[in-house]
């Protein structure tokens, strides 16, 4: 048992405390992996650990949850709380964090209501996902002898909202849930993101969030601490010391030198929690998406954020910087030696087996017939990717084709031939079909959610809505009569090798090899197009050749001794007989810059 007091300072059992936390998403990182991380953490000096929580990993379909594995956020806790580590827990119903829709379950759109809002029908969502978590992570709280120090009401909402009713509401489900443990929000340093989205004249405490120029940034949050009354201790909820990345776009880095000294002026003022501390990977189809004008710019797999830790897990130049920084100012902080992970020798694997999408649909794809072309939420397939399938009587030797309103990324086949490749913008462009009139083309159209934005106004935009959510125009009329086919990446032992395997279409590609022992490893994807991964089942993510990422990590936990199955989904029909195993990533040079 134990008590954490948030007063003019933190003080943990009666004593002063500067919390030193550093985040690591559990559901970024395989379970086997999660004491390799907490620990690297622990011996760095730090004494906490902070955690997001991601509502559409846990509800991915209304009423259907899952804490179990990768998502045992219990087992986290606990094995945070073996290593002396105390816990910051972020359970708000949105976190950003670059995830799929901000963590938020895409079922919702599907429902009658206002995200991140007051109304009633969103909070009852959010109640029933309480139900679930809440009762779970209760008996983790310091007083009740767990590690847990405090808790997060909402992320960021002064970045989005002003709704105090929306953020009342979420504090009193936590309380009424069991939640005695201190709550706070976070949001950006400046008075508007302060005065919209805490809940100060309500004595919950504030944190901020920023990456450099913390006397600065400290200073305001005094500033608006001042008109409130309040003499808070200080802390940088989320000190970024890396970035993520984007498609197409370069690696961002940062100095290891320079990083250390922001820490540094951090922890003369206040309290910090590294983001990221490690930053771990985008498995399956949850990587996140940034809003920028017209376009939604979707993140790449990796989330190595260039932090503390790298992708797999070891420590980098910005760790070995931060640790001589605080044994040099703050060695009442114990050490010790980190915990670091070795690769796979590389090798080369030959191509097993290939086979067509298009030959295996009926056996691996969920199928709906509908008259209008339904979206991926109508069809309950939020995910990755969706088929539609119909029959085209031409009028003329030349009919006029477009999609009408569809996101991210469609590709048109004619009698199972490229016809386009559209993506955002140029969706809507005027394509042509080419055959003899009174005959019959036969029309597909694989469409691709690359992933939801995570932040901002865009969150209510109906691009958040993915796959053909209006229709396929033929001349001036909309087409009929539609089948989808919604590809589950769960059912790929159905997949039947014997049928014909077509150049320039999609299609799935198997590689089988034997290990006598298991480690790590990275796919260099490079002579592949654009596409997923799965490795044993695992769903390890997206790749494409546009980089700045060309391979995919692969954790030991994916891996078994003896025979192994990779199995690559590309749809651009760019691949290679040879897959490499690669012991760090690789990266293709996008602006000519040194990466």
């Amino acid at each position: 048992m134990g008590a954490f007091e948030i007063r003019e300072d933190f003080y943990l059992n009666g004593q002063p405390f500067k919390i030193l936390s550093g985040a690591i998403h559990y559901f970024r990182i395989d379970r086997e992996d999660w004491y390799h991380s907490l620990y690297n953490l622990k011996a760095l000096g730090f004494n906490t650990v902070e955690t997001y929580v991601p509502w559409n990993a846990h509800e991915p379909q209304k009423g259907h949850f899952h804490f179990e594995g990768n998502l045992d956020l219990e087992h986290f806790i606990q094995l945070a709380q073996e290593l002396g580590l105390y816990v910051i827990l972020r359970p708000s119903p949105f976190i950003c964090a670059e995830w799929e829709f901000g963590g938020l379950p895409a079922w919702l759109l599907e429902e009658d209501l206002r995200i991140r809002s007051s109304d009633p029908a969103f909070v009852e969502a959010v109640a029933h996902y309480y139900d679930h978590l809440l009762s779970r992570v209760a008996q983790y709280q310091l007083d009740h002898g767990g590690p847990i120090l405090m808790m997060q009401i909402e992320n960021e909402y002064g970045s989005y909202g002003e709704d105090k009713a929306y953020l009342r509401a979420i504090r009193d489900l936590m309380v009424e849930r069991g939640i005695i443990c201190p709550l706070f929000t976070s949001d950006g340093p400046w008075r508007a993101t302060l005065r919209t989205g805490t809940l100060i004249e309500d004595d919950i405490f504030v944190t901020g969030n920023f990456g450099s120029r913390a006397n600065y940034n400290f200073s305001q949050m005094k500033e608006f601490f001042a008109e409130h009354g309040k003499v808070w201790p200080l802390m940088c909820m989320e000190f970024w010391d890396g970035w993520f990345n984007r498609w197409k776009e370069p690696i961002i880095k940062r100095d290891p030198k320079e990083l250390a000294e922001a820490v540094h002026e951090v922890l003369q003022e206040g309290s910090i929690n590294l983001y990221m501390f490690h930053g771990g990977t985008n498995f399956g189809f949850m990587n996140g998406c940034s809003a920028r004008g017209t376009m939604d710019l979707p993140q790449v797999t990796s989330y190595d954020y260039d932090a503390l830790l790298d992708e797999q897990g070891n420590p980098t130049a910005k760790y070995d910087a931060v640790k001589e920084m605080l044994a040099t100012h703050y060695p009442e902080y114990p050490q010790f030696d980190p915990l670091v992970k070795s690769c796979l020798p590389e090798q080369t694997l030959e191509v097993t087996q290939k086979t067509s999408l298009f030959g295996n649909l009926e056996t691996i794809a969920q199928v709906t017939e509908t008259l209008y072309p339904q979206s991926m939420e109508e069809v309950e397939h939020p995910l990755g990717y969706l088929l539609y399938e119909t029959e085209v009587e031409m009028d003329a030797d030349e009919e006029r084709l477009r999609v009408i309103d569809a996101r991210d990324r469609v590709q048109i086949y004619a009698n199972d031939q490229l016809l386009a490749t559209q993506y955002q913008e140029e969706i809507g462009h005027d394509l042509f079909l080419n055959g003899e009139k009174k005959t019959v083309t036969n029309l597909k159209l694989l469409v691709e959610n690359m992933g939801r934005v995570n932040y901002g106004h865009k969150l209510l935009a109906d691009t958040q809505r993915k796959g053909i959510r209006t229709g396929v125009c033929l001349d001036l009329h909309f087409k009929l009569n539609w089948k989808q086919y919604a590809l589950d990446f769960t059912q790929l032992d159905r997949l039947d090798f014997s049928k014909e395997w077509q150049a320039d279409q999609p299609a799935f590609y198997q590689f089988v090899f034997h290990l006598d022992q298991v480690k790590d490893t990275f796919l260099d994807m490079t002579g592949f197009g654009k596409g997923i991964v799965l490795v044993n089942g695992h769903h390890i993510g997206r790749f494409w050749e546009v980089g700045p990422t060309i391979s995919l990590y692969v954790p030991h936990g994916f891996l078994k001794d003896g025979e192994n199955e990779i199995l690559v989904f590309e749809t651009e029909g760019t691949w290679k007989e040879t897959l490499q195993l690669v012991q760090k990533p690789t990266f293709k040079d996008v602006k000519g810059e040194n990466l």
